[in-house]
């Protein structure tokens, strides 16, 4: 049984996908396992990937998630890893994080360095911490970068199957969709300091596409993870606070990606569900804030970004 299954969906990406499957061979720890799964590809990205000595998994194109799902079901692993076909790995990404399972933890996340088309990049460099349970663990990522992108954490693969974890097919945002509860029902969650992911923003990409239709779509899948979190963080005993404040600020900053009238109907349903109110606002700030949010959605995301 290896320690690590690497899982790496691949749909139209020949232009990346060398360079993301050589910085898995070039790993100084080797005791791993790839599986590479073909979303139905329709470039040369399989003629690339065919020449490294990885599991390939053919299927139609179903999207991310099912080309995830499908990965985990074919996983033997310790520990999942999910890698985006566009990104890639520094070499000693692994040898790290094996230096992080010696107290058995359900996650680890690492930390990332973003990267454009023209090599500008911006690390994020964030305090590790060892042996939190998830409610303190979420405590403090929540104020990080890339808080529910699954490829910045190793999952413990028994936890994932225990909790019967899955990615929801058929819909964008499916990390916001699960993560932050893989990582608030974590019993022990360790974050280690070595920048190891390289997160590679191409210009067509899926979450770059300024297509107005599709942002519509994506908005309404982000409300309807919302929805979903909302229902099963209520299934549990843990301090909910920061996890709503969390996923209820996501929601108002996304829906300031629509226009009207699809925006004012997004701001009234999200005043009729008292989503503003389980934003945080227990400091002066966070008051302020909650005020701008209830005013104007667009206004807080400019403001936002600005902070930043």
């Amino acid at each position: 049984m290896p320690k690590f299954s690497i899982i790496i969906p691949v749909y139209n990406v020949e232009k990346y996908i060398g360079k993301c499957l050589e910085s898995v061979k070039s790993q100084t720890f080797k005791d791993y396992e790839v599986i590479i799964v073909n979303d139905g590809t329709q470039d040369d990205s399989m003629k690339i990937a065919v020449k490294y000595p990885f599991t390939i998994i053919n299927q139609e194109n179903q999207g991310l998630s099912v080309a995830r799902n499908r990965g985990v079901k074919e996983a033997s692993g310790d520990y999942l890893i999910f890698l985006d076909s566009d990104d890639y790995w520094e070499k000693d990404l692994l040898k790290e994080l094996t230096k992080s399972i010696k107290n058995d933890p359900d996650l680890i996340r690492f930390q990332i360095k973003q990267i454009d088309e023209n090599n500008n990049s911006v690390d994020y460099k964030e305090k590790g911490f060892r042996g939190l349970s998830g409610e303190a663990a979420f405590n403090k990522i929540v104020k990080f970068h890339f808080v529910e992108n699954a490829w910045a954490y190793c999952i413990k693969r028994k936890y994932w199957l225990k909790n019967k974890f899955q990615f929801t097919e058929g819909k964008f945002h499916e990390d916001f969709g699960i993560i932050p509860l893989v990582i608030i029902k974590a019993e022990n969650v360790n974050s280690i300091e070595y920048v190891g992911y390289n997160y590679f923003q191409r210009a067509n990409s899926i979450m770059n596409n300024n297509n107005y239709e599709k942002t519509k779509r994506k908005v309404e899948d982000f409300y309807q993870h919302y929805l979903f979190l909302k229902k099963q963080i209520n299934k549990t005993s843990f301090n909910k606070k920061v996890f709503m404040s969390f996923i209820s600020n996501s929601l108002i900053i996304k829906i300031a990606e629509l226009n009207n009238p699809l925006y004012k109907k997004y701001k009234t349903i999200l005043k009729k569900e008292r989503v503003y109110n389980d934003v945080l606002d227990d400091t002066v700030v966070r008051k302020l804030k909650r005020v701008v949010m209830k005013l104007s959605p667009k206004l807080f995301k400019r403001i936002s970004r600005r902070d930043k």
